[in-house]
Parts: structure tokens; C-alpha cells; sequence
């Protein structure tokens, strides 16, 4: 039986997730492109992959589940000529704390935030490893002392906690990687084609993925979600909480909450800043 409500599961999820993602803003970047990557795909595969080690692009490919097929070559091993993953782990740690500090303001300094990052990491350092690599790799990195930045490495520990359990999801409903991203599309009201992830794929290989969904009957004609599509959907998420749940179960339900409390303004002026 959960310890905490699925819905409370789920809001975390909405909070960490944009303070995770500063790690892919612009000051991060910078702090990669200066220590020679080409561009924006090196420093995320260098940050993102640099726990697993020097890994073949193929057991990068595997881990991050869902990028097309060569993506993930096009970067792995080239960056790892350029840079180790222990100076890519200390490269990103670095950029994302910096551009968190700049996004939140005087946020930064305050004793909300230090209580906010010391709950948070004691909920991100507690759950069972087993089948959850990226999370495993994270997990064997030592937590910054400094708040922001343990804020960010807790984010980042609870977002790859929860995507290597979307991952397990996925797998489990026999959605393969660029599938997913059809389907978040659809979700979002968008067709396929115009969506940031894939819509750079030739055309006939996402047709090929389109038409694959449709022959499943999770897609319609007009590529909107059928109700087996839909439900599907909605299976998947609900079990992606379900699998995040176990990361919580270190704090009381009086911990969360206060997590949850301390978390919103931080995560909204991490939004109010990309907005």
C-alpha cells in the first residue's frame, strides 16, 4: 500500500521537474560549450550520460530510452575525447547551480530553501536501486553541501528516479521511444510532426511510427488518441506514479507537505523566469 496519495506523488513531479531541467537552460550550456563541446546535444549527452561512465553510445541509447535510432551516436563517444565524465559531472553541477541561483533570485539564500533541499534529499538518496540505472549512476555521486546545489542534484536524483520508472512503464504497454513522444504530442493537442522531440525525424520514419499506432488501434485515422489510446495513455502515467511512489516513503505525510510547500515558490520562479 502507498504511503502517500498518488495525487501528492504526482505534484512532486510537477515541482521537480522544473528545477531538474535547469541543467538543460543556457547557462548550462555555456558551461559546456566553453570546455569545447559543438554544440547543445554534446553538453546534454556529456552531463546526462557522465554517471554511467564511458559506456558505448548503444548502453546510452538503451538507458535514455527515447531518442531515435544514431542520436545518441552522433555525440557518444566523440564528447568523452573532449572531456571525462567526472569533469562533465562537476561541468554540470556547476552550470545548472548557477543558472537555478539566477532563476530564482533572492530564493537562494533563504533557510525555506536549505529545508527544502535537505527533504527533498533525504527522499531522493533512500529508494531501492534495482532497475533504475541512470538513477543508480546518480545515486553514486556525492551530494553537494551546498543548498542550491543539493537542491538541484536532489531534483535531478527524484526526476531520473521517476524516468527510469516511465521507462519500465513504457516497456511494459510495448511503447517504444519515438511512440512515446507520438503519444505526448497527442496529448498535448499537437500533430506529431510539429513536436520539439521528433519533429526533426525524416518523414517517412515517423510515418512508419504513426501508422505502427494506428494498426494498435491507440491512434485514429486523423492521428488523435482512439479511447484504447487514451486509456493507454492515462495506464501508463498512472503507473509511472505509482513506480515514483516508493522515493517518498522516507518522509512522513507532515514532511511532504511541507516539501510540497517549500518547493512551489522555488518551482514557479523557475517558470515565472522562462516564461
Amino acid at each position: 500500500m502507498p504511503q502517500h496519495p498518488q495525487a501528492k506523488i504526482h505534484r512532486m513531479f510537477d515541482l521537480v521537474e522544473p528545477i531538474g531541467t535547469v541543467t538543460f537552460s543556457e547557462v548550462a550550456n555555456e558551461a559546456f560549450l566553453a570546455v569545447g563541446m559543438r554544440n547543445y546535444w554534446d553538453g546534454y549527452f556529456a552531463g546526462r550520460a557522465a554517471p554511467l561512465g564511458t559506456v558505448p553510445a548503444e548502453v546510452v541509447h538503451a538507458v535514455f530510452y527515447n531518442f531515435a535510432d544514431g542520436e545518441v551516436a552522433r555525440h557518444i563517444p566523440w564528447v568523452w575525447g573532449k572531456i571525462t565524465p567526472q569533469e562533465a559531472i562537476a561541468v554540470r553541477e556547476q552550470g545548472s547551480t548557477a543558472a537555478l541561483r539566477q532563476m530564482i533570485g533572492e530564493l537562494a539564500g533563504t533557510p525555506a530553501l536549505a529545508r527544502a533541499a535537505d527533504l527533498a534529499t533525504r527522499a531522493a538518496v533512500s529508494a531501492p536501486i534495482e532497475g533504475r540505472p541512470l538513477y543508480a549512476g546518480l545515486r553514486a555521486l556525492d551530494v553537494p553541501e551546498e543548498p542550491v546545489a543539493r537542491l538541484w542534484h536532489a531534483a535531478t536524483l527524484l526526476r531520473e528516479h521517476r524516468g527510469d520508472g516511465h521507462n519500465a512503464a513504457l516497456l511494459a504497454h510495448g511503447i517504444g521511444g519515438t511512440e512515446a513522444h507520438v503519444l505526448m504530442a497527442v496529448s498535448l493537442g499537437m500533430r506529431a510532426e510539429e513536436f520539439g522531440r521528433i519533429h526533426h525525424l525524416p518523414q517517412a520514419r515517423l510515418s512508419a511510427v504513426i501508422d505502427g499506432l494506428r494498426r494498435r488501434g491507440l491512434l485514429d485515422a486523423a492521428g488523435t488518441f482512439t479511447d484504447a489510446g487514451r486509456q493507454t495513455k492515462q495506464r501508463i502515467e498512472a503507473l509511472t506514479d505509482e513506480l515514483a511512489a516508493p522515493v517518498y516513503d522516507a518522509l512522513s505525510a507532515d514532511e511532504l507537505d511541507e516539501l510540497i510547500a517549500r518547493l512551489e515558490p522555488i518551482a514557479a520562479a523557475v517558470r515565472a523566469f522562462d516564461s
